[in-house]
Order: structure tokens, then C-alpha cells, then sequence
């Protein structure tokens, strides 16, 4: 019986993803020289990630808390759970949307601060309710910005309500464009979706090329009186040109999931806890599906998922597999065949695919693979890991 895996739990992960990990897995808060961490939002930029570490599984869609480019740099796959909280968030969307359509938060903040001993009470309520007409979804544009599982669902979820819908994300995936709505208009450019608006929302995640992408140019194309949620990440728009756009009334209001000392005390902000993902269904479903990931990885060497490796998912066909993670550089594959071939070993199937700079290799082979091939594989110049995954029997 080979030695558990130790796994190194951060934060609060749902213990019904633990559970998938199974008995070969001992999970802690405290472990030593742990074979994976899993975590929601704890910042491991800056901390020292022991050098036994092979996974990190985020239970949650966003990495900005994980420091990926140097865990690729080990050969250490990071897994996230895209989608799991997709419907969580796409409700949270259309709670910001009618808050702000009929304004919500100011009607209950007049609400709150009414007297209930006032024998006046319930003629002020008749003669304030007009300060707070708003407007209904039905027959407004909504244009979404990123047509990702959760883009997809807000559309859709709009168009239930009688919406007209009009998207644009130049890097959607073959899986996204099928599940769109066929109802949703496809937008050429980021401009256009500004200017035919009513509400804009963004679903996008944060690289060097969505930063601050809703500017002040943008803004200044929006609809007069236009709603603009970010339920993504806080630095894909200028907060100092939103702030702008309220003062103007250029934007009737900014909702957005991530409240700053910038923003949060404008009165045409509705700014919520980062509460995207939290729904005891959401933070299940994405412990669920990374603890799988997280799992497979480790006994068998899959890779679904990983931000940072190719999806490379080969069915066994023998009991000894190697698995080789490398620089994305010629003659990789020639020289891994050829130091097992030097062995005498005969490979039964074999599986290699890259992901930008980095390349990962499944090899099955019909024999046990001597600890001198696998060394011989570690010193090829290029390799940054091997592992050696005998099946149990």
C-alpha cells in the first residue's frame, strides 16, 4: 500500500469535496511537506510553497491569488473549477441589475430610518415611495462582456425576462458559442456593446489585457443614465473614470462585487462582499470538481482544468505510467522515448500536448520503469518534473 497523499487545506473547502479525495488522502490545516494544497481565496504570493508540493486545486474560477507562472516554472499544475459557481454568480447579476433599476438600496435606507412610533409614519412612506421610482428589465439592452459558462447564463437568464441581449468576447471557445442563446446578438467590438446599452455587465477575467478595459473613452460612449456591474474583477475597470461617470450622470449606477475605499461610499454605488460565490451550492460544487481534478492528478496523472498545463486525460492501459512535465521545446518526446527505449521498455500508448510555454506527456508502459529511467528522464535539460504512477493493485 503505497503512503497517503497529504493535502494541505487553506481556508474553508467544503468538506463534501474532501470527501471525493477518498482514503488514499490525509487532509489538514497543518500538514508537513504537504503533495497538494487546496484553498478558496488565502494569497500563497509571497509564501513559501514547500518544495513536496505537485497540485494546487483553487475550489473557486480565479488564480490571482496563486503565483502560476512559478509554479510552471516546477511543473506544479494549478486546477480551478471554471463554471462551478456559475449560477450563483449569474443570480447575483440579476439581483444588482433589479436593485439598481428600482432603486433598491436608497428605498430601504429611507425605509430603515422611518420612525415606527410615528403616527406619521405611513403618509411619509406614501410621500417619499416617488423619490424612488425605477424601471422594469423588460424591453432594455443588456450587454455582456465575456461569453464565458457564466456570460451564457446571464444572457440567457435576460432574455427569460424579456431583454433584448447583445454580447462580444473575442476569445469566446467552440463549447461557450454553442450554449449562447441564439437570441443574443453578436457585437463586433467592445465599443458597440457600450454604446446600444442600457446596463453593461462584465464577466472577463483579470490579465494584462482587460485592465481598466472600461475607461473613461468607454464610459463616455454608454447610454446616458446607463447601469455598469462588475461582477469579474475590480481592476478591469478605472474606478477614478467610473467615479466620474456618476458625478456627470453619464451612469445612473456602478454595481460591483468588490467594495474599495474609492467607491464604496458614493451613494450610486451598490457594492456587495464578494459574494459571487458564496452559495453553499457554488462553494460544493467547486470544492466537487477541483477535489476530482485534484485526485485524478495525483494517482493518475490527468491534468482537466489546469490553468497553467495542457488538458491531457489518457485512459490506463497498463499499470506503469510515467508522467513528464517539460519546457514546450523541440525533440522533448525523442528524447523521453528514447531513454526508455535504451531500457528495453515497450511503450503501450503515450499521450503529449503543450499549453504555451509548457508541455505535458503520459506514457504508459507494459513493464515497471527502473528508478535509473526516471532519473535519466529528470536530468533531460527542459524537464521540470517526472512522476512515476505504478497502478495499485
Amino acid at each position: 500500500m503505497a503512503e497517503p497523499f497529504r493535502v494541505l487545506v487553506l481556508n474553508n473547502v467544503s468538506p463534501t469535496g474532501l470527501k471525493r479525495l477518498g482514503e488514499r488522502f490525509v487532509c489538514a490545516k497543518e500538514v508537513e511537506r504537504p503533495h497538494a494544497i487546496l484553498l478558496r481565496s488565502a494569497d500563497l504570493h509571497g509564501v513559501e510553497i514547500p518544495d513536496s508540493v505537485l497540485a494546487i486545486g483553487r475550489a473557486g474560477s480565479g488564480t490571482n491569488n496563486i503565483p502560476v507562472a512559478k509554479l510552471s516554472q516546477r511543473g506544479v499544475p494549478v486546477f480551478n473549477a471554471p463554471g462551478a459557481n456559475a449560477n450563483a454568480v449569474k443570480e447575483l447579476v440579476l439581483a444588482g441589475m433589479l436593485m439598481a433599476a428600482r432603486n433598491l438600496p436608497a428605498a430601504m435606507k429611507f425605509v430603515a430610518a422611518l420612525d415606527p412610533a410615528d403616527a406619521e409614519m405611513e403618509k411619509k412612506v406614501e410621500a417619499g415611495k416617488k423619490a424612488f421610482a425605477g424601471f422594469e428589465l423588460a424591453g432594455h439592452t443588456l450587454g455582456v462582456v465575456g461569453l464565458g459558462k457564466i456570460g451564457c447564463l446571464v444572457a440567457d437568464a435576460a432574455i427569460r425576462l424579456g431583454m433584448q441581449v447583445i454580447g462580444y468576447d473575442p476569445e469566446i471557445t467552440v463549447e461557450a458559442a454553442w450554449s449562447l442563446p441564439a437570441q443574443v446578438k453578436k457585437a463586433n467590438s467592445l465599443a458597440e456593446v457600450l454604446k446600444i446599452s442600457h446596463f453593461v455587465t462584465l464577466h472577463v477575467p483579470l490579465i494584462e489585457a482587460t485592465k481598466k478595459m472600461i475607461n473613461a473613452d468607454g464610459l463616455a460612449q454608454m447610454k446616458h443614465g446607463a447601469i455598469l456591474l462588475n461582477f469579474s474583477r475590480e481592476g478591469v475597470v478605472d474606478e477614478a473614470a467610473v467615479l466620474a461617470a456618476l458625478e456627470a450622470k453619464k451612469l445612473a449606477y456602478y454595481v460591483c462585487d468588490f467594495p474599495s475605499a474609492r467607491v464604496n461610499a458614493h451613494p450610486q454605488v451598490i457594492a456587495l462582499p464578494h459574494l459571487g460565490a458564496s452559495t453553499r451550492e457554488a462553494e460544493e460544487n467547486c470544492a466537487i470538481i477541483v477535489a476530482d481534478q485534484v485526485r485524478d492528478y495525483l494517482i493518475d496523472g490527468n491534468i482537466v482544468n489546469a490553468v497553467n498545463f495542457p488538458t491531457v486525460v489518457m485512459p490506463r492501459e497498463a499499470a506503469y505510467r510515467v508522467a513528464i512535465a517539460n519546457a514546450n521545446v523541440p525533440n522533448m518526446v525523442g528524447q523521453i522515448t528514447a531513454a526508455m527505449a535504451s531500457a528495453g521498455l515497450n511503450i503501450h500508448n503515450m499521450m503529449n500536448k503543450s499549453k504555451r510555454d509548457v508541455a505535458y506527456t503520459l506514457v504508459d508502459v507494459d513493464s515497471p520503469v527502473p528508478p535509473a529511467v526516471i532519473d535519466a528522464i529528470r536530468k533531460i535539460d527542459g524537464v521540470l518534473a517526472v512522476r512515476y504512477l505504478p497502478q495499485e493493485v
